[in-house]
C-alpha cells in the first residue's frame, strides 16, 4: 500500500525514513520540501539523494484530497470543497484580513455532536479524517493561494493563523489531530506560533486535559448557553460534560495554554439565548475563568428553525458583558454569500448516524433539564 507523506509529523517521518535505511536528516529535508515549499514532485527535491528519490516514487507520494470546488466570496473569503472519498466531501475556508490570513480547517466528515443550530451537526457523521486529510487542507490552501492574486493580508505567510473550527469536533479525532497540529507548529513545516493555532471544542472534557499535555495551543470553547438546561438542548454533549466540569477543565488548561485566556464562542439566537437574563447568567458562569467572549450572529441555513438576534439585541448583550469586565467581541460575518460563514459548513456526508430531524426542537432559556433532554432525543 502506498504511503502518503502527509500522514507523518516529524517523529513519524523520521521513524519511517529510518525504516527505509535512511538517516534522520532526510525527514527534515522532506518536511521542508513538502510543507514549506508545497512540493509533491520528488524529482524537484534537489538536495535529496537521487537513490532516495527513486525509493520515494516507488513507496508513496504526497497525496492531498482532490479539490471539487473553489469559491470566492465578494468579501474575499474563499471556500474549498475537498473529496475525501466514498461520497464524502469536506469544506475549508480561508479568511483574509488586514492583519492576518486565517484558515478554518475541518477534522471530520460531518459531526456526531448534533448541535441543533449548526448545518454540519444537522447532517450527521461519517468518519474521522486522517492526519493527511487534516493537514492536506492547509497544504492545498497554501498552494492555491500562492498561485492566485495576493490576498489582503501581506505578511510573511499567506496563512498566518489556523483554526480547527470547520466540520467536526476536533477532540473526538484526537489521534489524527495531534500529528497535524505538530506539523503546523514545526519550524521545518509551517512554523506557526502556538498562539496562532486554535482548537475549537464543544466541550469534550477529558480530551481538553489530553490536549494540554500533548500539544497546548489556543483553545476556543463553543459555549452558546449560560445554563445546563439550555445547553443540554443546543449542545447535547453538555449532558455528558456539564458546565461545571467544562469550566473546571478550562481553568486547568490555562496552566499550559500559550494565551492567558480561553475564548468562549456564543452564537446569538433570537429569543433563545440572547436576553438580558442570559447575559447576566453568562457573566456568573465565566467570571472565574480568564476569558474573551466572541459573540457570533447566527448564520442561517435551510430549515434551521432559528433566527439571528437583532443588531440592537447583540449590542445590549455585549454591553452587559463588557460592563462586567469581560472582553467581548462580535464576530463579523464573512463569506455568507458562498455559505462559508460560521455554522454554515455542510460539505457532503454519507451519514452513518442515520440522524433524522423531523422537526426542530423548541428551546427556551429556562426549560427544565429533563424536558431539554426529551425534546431533542425525540427528534434523533
Amino acid at each position: 500500500m502506498a504511503v502518503n507523506l502527509l500522514d507523518f509529523d516529524a517523529n513519524g517521518l523520521t521513524n519511517w525514513c529510518e525504516q527505509q535505511g535512511e538517516k534522520a536528516f532526510r525527514a527534515r529535508q522532506l518536511l521542508r520540501w513538502v510543507h514549506q515549499r508545497g512540493e509533491d514532485d520528488f524529482d524537484a527535491m534537489t538536495d535529496v539523494a537521487k537513490s532516495f528519490r527513486e525509493k520515494l516514487k516507488a513507496l508513496g507520494g504526497v497525496s492531498p484530497a482532490p479539490t471539487l470546488s473553489d469559491k470566492l466570496s465578494e468579501d474575499g473569503t474563499r471556500k474549498f470543497l475537498f473529496d475525501v472519498g466514498t461520497g464524502n466531501a469536506i469544506e475549508t475556508v480561508f479568511i483574509p484580513e488586514a492583519d492576518r490570513g486565517t484558515l478554518c480547517i475541518s477534522s471530520q466528515a460531518g459531526c456526531a455532536l448534533a448541535c441543533v443550530f449548526c448545518s454540519t451537526g444537522r447532517q450527521g457523521f461519517n468518519r474521522n479524517l486522517t492526519t493527511a486529510e487534516i493537514i492536506g487542507q492547509l497544504w492545498q490552501a497554501n498552494r492555491a493561494l500562492r498561485q492566485s492574486a495576493t490576498p489582503a493580508w501581506t505578511g510573511e505567510r499567506i496563512i498566518s493563523n489556523v483554526v480547527m473550527m470547520g466540520m467536526g469536533e476536533p477532540l473526538t479525532n484526537f489521534e489524527n489531530l495531534i500529528p497535524a497540529l505538530n506539523l503546523m507548529l514545526d519550524d521545518n513545516a509551517y512554523g506557526l506560533s502556538r498562539r496562532r493555532v486554535t482548537v475549537s471544542t464543544s466541550g469534550i472534557v477529558p480530551a481538553i486535559d489530553r490536549l494540554a499535555a500533548a500539544c497546548p495551543v489556543a483553545l476556543a470553547v463553543s459555549l452558546h448557553a449560560p445554563t445546563d438546561a439550555l445547553r443540554d438542548q443546543l449542545v447535547p454533549i453538555n449532558r455528558k460534560y456539564p458546565l461545571a466540569a467544562l469550566m473546571a477543565a478550562c481553568q486547568r488548561y490555562l496552566q499550559y495554554a500559550p494565551r492567558d485566556f480561553i475564548t468562549f464562542e456564543y452564537v446569538m439566537l433570537d429569543g433563545v439565548n440572547d436576553s438580558d437574563d442570559a447575559a447576566h447568567a453568562l457573566v456568573s458562569l465565566v467570571q472565574d475563568v480568564p476569558c474573551k467572549l466572541n459573540l457570533i450572529p447566527f448564520n442561517p441555513f435551510p430549515n434551521s428553525g432559528f433566527k439571528r438576534s437583532s443588531r440592537e439585541r447583540i449590542r445590549r448583550f455585549s454591553e452587559i458583558l463588557q460592563q462586567a469586565g469581560i472582553v467581548t467581541t462580535t464576530r463579523k460575518t464573512r463569506g455568507d454569500d458562498i455559505d462559508a460563514a460560521c455554522g454554515q459548513l455542510a460539505g457532503q456526508v454519507k451519514d452513518k448516524t442515520k440522524r433524522q430531524l423531523r422537526s426542530i426542537p423548541i428551546v427556551t432559556e429556562h426549560a427544565p433539564r429533563r424536558s431539554a433532554q426529551t425534546s431533542l432525543e425525540t427528534h434523533q
